[in-house]
């Protein structure tokens, strides 16, 4: 079971990815276009940068849903310091990724100190942040930036679009946190035993604070991208983002129950949700059947999830009892073996 779980994780993504691709090209002449190829690389680039900071967070145990938020909250305040106090595009950015740290202090504080499980802590910030980000721009549309803020959602080096070389520069380094980093392997071992890391010395807390701040700087990051992407900010930007970014994350073989899982899928997971959303665009299926579609993959991938935890717990008890259960020779028995 372990063995077949290895399998999944590592490559179950790349052949369902791979079979999304041929479904949608053989029933869309416009899906292999260069134009929509490059159209669901930038889609796909602000869902892997807030996937990076999600994996960190569900390693632990944990979970984020403010995530939608908190990108909307990114938007409305680079907006307000660009277009009402003159900020130049990179200092409101910088702002704006910083009030998404905030975020994640506020949600690591709950987790931390206040002992608030996750999924209440950050359903708690998602309604409260949501709300901050409709009181700052009064609820208005804000638009009127510099004309330079557009490069980093619609420019292009060369012909790659400049969100796809900040989500492979974001993957990157997720990947050498998780691989090559003390903190990342803390990380695995908090979410597979919290207090058995806390006993061998490691600071949980300490680490789980860290992570939702790092989860909401990367958050930030996305917002300031979809923002330029867009080209104005609105305070309900982002609504339901943070369940795209969940699933990606599950899908890609990312334990819901923490400890679990390669960063490698998750990236499998970013694009097989981008394709698929891409995808029924392309063939008109109305917004809520796509929400039907999206929550039906969201559930099917923690269910898949939470049974090879089961049969992987089941495995375990029976290897115990099995050694408990084994014939062990008595001292007498195994004195009688040496003399003769």
């Amino acid at each position: 079971m372990n063995n077949l779980r290895t399998f999944a994780s590592r490559y179950g993504m790349a052949f369902v990815l791979l079979a999304l691709i041929i479904l949608f090209a053989s029933l869309s002449d416009v899906f292999l276009t260069g134009e929509n190829l490059t159209n669901i690389l930038r889609q796909v680039s602000m869902l892997g940068i807030a996937s990076v900071g999600a994996t960190l967070v569900i390693l632990t145990g944990g979970i984020d849903l403010s995530v939608g938020s908190a990108v909307a909250l990114t938007g409305v305040v680079s907006a307000i310091a660009m277009t009402q106090f003159g900020w130049g595009a990179l200092a409101a950015s910088l702002l704006g990724i910083a009030c998404a740290g905030g975020v994640g202090v506020v949600n690591g504080v709950a987790v931390t100190r206040f002992s608030i499980p996750p999924l209440i802590a950050t359903l708690a910030t998602l309604t409260a942040v949501r709300g901050l980000a409709y009181i700052l721009s009064g609820g208005l549309p804000i638009f009127g930036f510099p004309h330079s803020f557009g490069f980093m959602g619609r420019g292009m080096i060369g012909v790659v679009p400049v969100p796809v070389i900040v989500m492979i520069v974001a993957m990157v380094l997720g990947w050498l946190i998780l691989n090559r980093t003390r903190y990342g392997r803390h990380l695995y071992a908090v979410g597979g035993n919290a207090e058995a890391a806390r006993l061998a010395g490691i600071r949980v807390s300490r680490n789980l604070l860290m992570t939702y701040i790092v989860s909401g700087l990367f958050t930030g990051v996305a917002g300031v991208i979809m923002l330029s992407r867009l080209n104005s900010a609105q305070p309900n930007t982002g609504t339901g983002f943070e369940m795209d970014v969940v699933t990606a994350v599950v899908l890609g073989g990312i334990s819901i129950a923490g400890g679990e899982g390669r960063f490698m899928g998750v990236v499998f997971g970013v694009f097989v949700i981008g394709v698929l959303s891409n995808g029924m665009t392309l063939l008109n299926v109305q917004d809520y059947y796509q929400l039907v579609i999206k929550g039906a993959v969201l559930m099917f991938a923690v269910g898949l999830d939470q049974y090879y935890v089961r049969a992987s717990q089941t495995a375990s008890r029976r290897s115990q009892a099995a050694a408990i259960l084994q014939p062990r020779e008595t001292p007498v028995a195994e004195t009688r073996k040496q003399h003769s």
